[in-house]
Parts: C-alpha cells; sequence; structure tokens
C-alpha cells in the first residue's frame, strides 16, 4: 500500500512516500530506505524508485523514500542543502523506521542512487549496527571532484557563495562540505553486505568508483554488478529492469 507521509527534522517537514505490504501491522516486515541524487527527487529519473518501491512491496518488502531538505517537495531551499544536512536528514529517517511496529528492526536496508549512495555508504559507516544490507546505484564516491566540476562549469569565482546549476541555485556550503568530507573512510566501519550496480557508459560517475568501494572500502563483503553501456541513472527500459531485479533479489535474500 502506498502512502504519503512527512517527517519534521530541525523545523523542516520533509515530504515523502511509504509502501508497506498488506498485513504488516500483525506481521512485520523488512524494510528498504531510498536516498535520492543530487538535483533528484522520491522519485528519480523515469520513476525508477517508484518502480524498485512497487517491486520490493511485491516481494513483502516495504520502502519508504523522501526528499531530502531543499529537493523536491519538502521544506527548505536547495542552496541550504549540504552533504552534512542530507546525512542528518538520512539518520532522522533511518531512526523513524525503525521505530516503526510494522518493521523489522534488525532488517532496514538503505538505497542510494548516486549523490544518494554517498549519504547512504556514510550513514552505514556512522551506524553500522543500524543497517540490514547497503545498496549503492552508481554511488558518487567522488562527489568531490564533481563538486570542483560544477563550480568550474559555471564560471564562478573561488569566494562566490552560490553558483546557478540548471537552474538549481547551489550554496557554497555544499561545496565546502564536501571539500571536509572522505566518503570512503566514513563508509569503511559497515560490514554487512552490500550491493554495487553500475553502469560501464556513466560519465558522471565512472564505474571505476564502485570498483574503488568494493576494492578498498567493503572489500569480500561487496557484490558488484556492472551494466554494459549504462548511464548514469540507468536511462533505458533494459538498463532499469536491470536494476530492479538486481535490486529485489538482494534485498529478499536470506
Amino acid at each position: 500500500m502506498q502512502r504519503a507521509i512527512t517527517l519534521e527534522v530541525e523545523g523542516m517537514t520533509l515530504r515523502g512516500m511509504e509502501h508497506v505490504p498488506e498485513g504488516a501491522e500483525q506481521n512485520p516486515v523488512p524494510a528498504v530506505i531510498l536516498f535520492h541524487g543530487f538535483t533528484g527527487t522520491k522519485l528519480e529519473p523515469h520513476r525508477l524508485f517508484l518502480k524498485i518501491s512497487r517491486a520490493l512491496e511485491a516481494q513483502g518488502i516495504a520502502s519508504f523514500r523522501f526528499d531530502f531538505m531543499g529537493s523536491g517537495e519538502s521544506d527548505g531551499d536547495f542552496e541550504d542543502m549540504t552533504a552534512s544536512t542530507e546525512i542528518r536528514d538520512a539518520k532522522e529517517i533511518l531512526a523513524m523506521v525503525r521505530r516503526d511496529k510494522r518493521i523489522l528492526q534488525d532488517k532496514v536496508s538503505l538505497l542510494g542512487l548516486s549523490m544518494g549512495g554517498y549519504v547512504a555508504g556514510i550513514v552505514a559507516g556512522d551506524l553500522p549496527d543500524a543497517v540490514h544490507k547497503l545498496m549503492l546505484l552508481a554511488p558518487a564516491g567522488n562527489l568531490r571532484d564533481i563538486m570542483q566540476a560544477v563550480a568550474a562549469e559555471s564560471g564562478v569565482q573561488d569566494d562566490a557563495r552560490e553558483f546557478d546549476h540548471g537552474g538549481d541555485v547551489v550554496g557554497r556550503g555544499l561545496y565546502e562540505d564536501v571539500m571536509r568530507i572522505d566518503g570512503f573512510a566514513r563508509a569503511k566501519p559497515f560490514r554487512g553486505p552490500v550491493l554495487l550496480v553500475h553502469g560501464t557508459g556513466d560519465s558522471v560517475v565512472p564505474y571505476q568508483v564502485s570498483v574503488k568501494y568494493r576494492d578498498d572500502v567493503y572489500g569480500d563483503a561487496a557484490e558488484l554488478q556492472l551494466i554494459e553501456g549504462a548511464d548514469h541513472t540507468f536511462n533505458s527500459r533494459p538498463w532499469e529492469q536491470e536494476v530492479i531485479r538486481r535490486v529485489v533479489s538482494f534485498a529478499a535474500a536470506e
């Protein structure tokens, strides 16, 4: 069952959707929390997150997906968003889901796309005992490089407080925050099962970033699935269906 939900975080309302299988009130179920990417929303391109949520629910797994503060329909302005505000939001969402009586507290997993993968990895690393499994789709472990490239493309000066990125106003706080955070190091304490899915044609986050996550961060706990030719957000039906199949299979496995 799909239902609109809200969560208050430091005076801001985050708006999201929950998909909870029927009967979970009597028999609690596992859950997956989905974190969207930079400039993304709880739907993501070609409704990928909605399709993943519906596929998970069909397998008896609940899911929750929110717009981060300043993104989508949630309160706040995009220029006030930083990596740290998204990490804060993600931890509050995780705490909310783990309190939900319909959800098995020890079976809450995280899924993140792009910057959402970067955030999910850090949250799992900071709170390893609270996360069951981790699913990272084209995770932006190279976020420092991306932010530097975005700033350069916008032609901003080093001291600019904000810049226009395709209509989204990006605050300097995000840039400075990302420069301070080592996403790979923060992710390392998580020792649960990890699925990495990445397209070999990704020009935003090269698939070698997922190779680095596997080799330098997660080791034998990680399974890396490369989708030949796929771009950053898996923008074709065959690529999308492969992602959904991999995610559902991994989430449902014992």
